[in-house]
């Protein structure tokens, strides 16, 4: 029988060139499973490579097809070294959120797109590089995520800390400043919880983050298959500490809580915004003003008595911000039972509401693109805001960052955390998530703060991982 021809498959996982060359937190990092998914769909007569640049520089590799996936902040990294490959004749295909949202722009740069998700078309990819008929544009239809492809665990660097899975897409909310539901659609679709646990067993690494958008759900559908989900890791005895998104509604349901805490959750991601109606109002953000600010500190405490840790992220430059509401807003987190701070400056992203009323409206700032594109990375001022100068708003979040990730105060977030959920592994996490967030934020302007070094009795979980 004659041999099929081995063809080689390149994918990268390109990192934001502004920021290369400041020391990153690994811990940071989870793996790309756009790209470790688009290897389980390549046939298996193709070696397929990826090279991923958290941690290794981009130099040239021989390949028949390369392709990239990319956030905004890193799709013109994708657009430089597609160029490199396109000099040489090499064919270069490009998929994720941005060039989904912007397909032109990445036509100019890129031979092919992939517009939504991969894994209605990647057939139709290969099928058409083998007959050497590749088109510029292909649409992904948003299947039902039944016999989903389990990514390439393999190709992954084995540096990465933790290890990340999905159990289901979409979203039915519309907040202002996302666009998972125009990427992912509007309506939750589930993976089989059989399929999950199979690939929760199979993922290397002791911790995992649970990549959904909101993991438990909205509806009594979702409440059911959260608890099958957790009951099904302790039946098969799957020892894996997680953490994971979710809406403050998860707080309303004490079951859903106690058997996620026993499953291994050890911190919940609950996306706050804002302690001021008027700005969630602004947002969107339906479920945290239904529940109402008054009863955040409810939600949280409700959390944190199952042992499980809240990470609150909040933004900084909503509209009707004032220097005078940023630092009350830190005075928030501060006070507030809230284990895990997360501050980040508000970003309109393509696709997204906000971009098209701040394009509208002409306050962007920056808008040389794509080289523009890597300043939207949630920790630079990309436009005007209502009520400040972008020159005050700068200086007054760098005070009110400052204030939040002072390593006294991280202490004694640390100390509170250990002391609400009775769980020392949950404190040291919550702890090594505020140090992330530390120096994401200060990067080289500040001493950088190490884990091992301030609670070195409390860290042996993570030389096992890191072992």
């Amino acid at each position: 029988m004659k041999k099929k021809p081995k063809y080689k498959l390149l994918l990268i996982n390109p990192v934001n060139r502004r920021r290369k060359g400041l020391e990153r937190d690994k811990e940071l990092f989870h793996p790309p499973m756009a790209l470790g998914i688009v290897a389980a769909l390549t046939p298996d007569h193709w070696d397929v490579e990826i090279l991923d640049e958290n941690f290794e520089d981009f130099e040239y590799r021989d390949a028949d097809l390369v392709g990239f996936t990319a956030l905004t902040a890193t799709v013109n990294r994708s657009y430089e070294i597609a160029g490199i490959y396109r000099k040489k004749k090499v064919p270069t295909v490009i998929g994720g959120i941005h060039v989904s949202m912007l397909p032109e722009e990445a036509g100019k740069f890129v031979d092919t797109i992939v517009i939504g998700e991969a894994e209605s078309v990647w057939e139709k990819v290969i099928h058409d590089f083998k007959s050497g008929n590749l088109k510029p544009i292909y649409s992904g239809a948003l299947l039902p995520m039944v016999n989903s492809p389990v990514p390439r665990f393999d190709l992954y660097n084995p540096g990465y800390f933790a290890g990340s899975i999905q159990t289901t897409r979409g979203c039915p909310m519309r907040c202002e400043f996302c666009s998972v539901h125009t990427f992912n659609g509007s309506h939750y679709r589930y993976r089989p919880i059989e399929d999950v646990l199979d690939e929760l067993e199979a993922i290397p690494q002791s911790r995992v983050y649970i990549v959904d958008d909101n993991l438990v759900g909205y509806d009594k559908r979702s409440r059911e298959r959260a608890i099958e989900l957790f009951k099904g890791i302790l039946k098969r005895g799957i020892r894996k500490e997680w953490d994971c998104s979710a809406s403050m509604n998860i707080a309303d349901d004490d079951e859903v809580l106690e058997y996620a805490a026993k499953s291994g959750c050890k911190m919940i991601f609950l996306g706050i915004e804002s302690e001021i109606v008027e700005q969630l109002e602004q947002a969107n953000k339906k479920v945290n003003l239904k529940i109402g600010v008054d009863k955040f500190g409810e939600v949280y405490n409700r959390i944190r008595k199952h042992g499980i840790a809240v990470i609150g992220a909040f933004i900084f430059g909503l509209d009707t911000d004032t220097p005078e509401t940023l630092h009350n807003r830190v005075d928030y987190m501060l006070n507030s039972d809230i284990d895990v701070m997360q501050a980040t400056i508000l970003t309109p992203l393509p696709g997204t509401i906000l971009y098209n009323r701040f394009k509208g409206e002409g306050r962007l700032i920056f808008t040389g693109y794509p080289k523009d594109w890597e300043r939207y990375n949630y920790t630079e001022l990309v436009f005007q805001p209502k009520l400040m100068t972008p020159e005050v708003f700068e200086k007054e979040v760098k005070r009110c960052w400052t204030r939040l990730y002072d390593e006294i105060v991280l202490k004694k977030k640390f100390m509170k955390t250990l002391k609400s959920t009775k769980d020392p592994t949950t404190a040291t996490w919550a702890y090594a998530s505020n140090l992330i967030c530390h120096n994401l934020v200060f990067e080289m302007d500040r001493k950088r703060l190490d884990l091992r070094k301030t609670f070195p009795q409390l860290t042996t979980n993570i030389e096992e991982h890191n072992d």
